[in-house]
């Protein structure tokens, strides 16, 4: 009987203390610290965490600055975004820190989000195969890479169509026989003239469209025209005023804006005998 009596003795005794290291203000549960907070007094509260900012007062005051996990850190930063006054409950470190972590966090969080997962990739195609794509592209001009596909599924091989576009890009100076546009460009900038609407403001901050019309080959501005009210026929009036005698360019271009309508078109054809190019 004396035996069961001091096993449960020696039982409450480990339970008391037990409890007593884990109400402990050094605990390093905080949730539990927490939970236990959630039952005592407000009073009790207040007086507590006075005692313990000025310990930690003088703690700064005779210690060095102390080295902060990044668990440490994390629960500051969320603790600091749920509090109003954070910035006055900061001992250890400064409020600058605490915001310094917090972008870090984001920094973190957005570059896992971002990652580039690993690239399984396809196979790399055979060389024989690589070369005839490439004999292909060359013998026949005018195959695009769908055409080129179609060829091989014929002879059971199947490759994807920008696989073929990669292949086909590399050998591009056998596709074809056109010239770029910046060789149009070179070519033919003294024949050439390139119109365009320009906004700008008044000293009242209303709005004004300048109708500019300018010689690629010298730079050189033809005609401008300055109004409120863009039109259609406005653009074609202006453009007639610049050919007076009907010696235009024989290349005029623009972009697709909707002030050149009809009538722009008509006035660049008949009065100008140039032909518009839309950019």
């Amino acid at each position: 009987m004396n035996s069961v009596r001091e096993s449960v003795q020696s039982l409450l005794r480990a339970v008391k203390h037990w409890l007593r290291q884990w109400t402990k203000p050094d605990n390093h549960s905080l949730f539990f610290n927490v939970a236990l907070d959630l039952t005592r007094p407000k009073s009790e509260l207040v007086l507590g965490n006075a005692l313990l900012r000025q310990q930690l007062v003088v703690l700064k005051r005779q210690s060095k600055r102390p080295r902060l996990t990044w668990r440490d850190r994390l629960l500051i930063v969320l603790l600091s975004c749920k509090l109003r006054t954070w910035k006055e409950a900061l001992i250890v470190v400064q409020p600058d820190t605490v915001l310094r972590w917090h972008r870090e966090l984001f920094r973190r969080f957005w570059k896992y989000k971002s990652r580039t997962p690993l690239k399984q990739g396809r196979p790399p195609l055979a060389d024989d195969l690589v070369a005839l794509i490439r004999q292909m592209v060359k013998e026949n001009l005018t195959w695009g890479a769908e055409r080129i596909r179609g060829e091989l599924l014929k002879l059971g091989i199947r490759v994807s169509k920008s696989t073929i576009q990669k292949y086909k890009n590399s050998v591009r100076e056998y596709l074809s026989s056109k010239q770029t546009w910046a060789t149009f460009l070179r070519n033919h900038a003294g024949q050439m003239w390139t119109c365009d609407f320009l906004q700008t403001y008044d000293i009242f901050f209303r709005t004004i469209f300048v109708f500019v019309i300018i010689e690629l080959g010298s730079r050189r501005v033809v005609h401008f025209g300055v109004t409120r009210n863009p039109t259609d026929k406005w653009a074609a009036q202006q453009l007639r005023e610049a050919t007076p005698f009907g010696e235009g360019p024989r290349f005029l271009i623009r972009d697709n804006d909707r002030k050149y309508g009809p009538s722009f078109k008509q006035a660049a054809v008949e009065s100008c005998k140039v032909i518009p190019v839309a950019l």
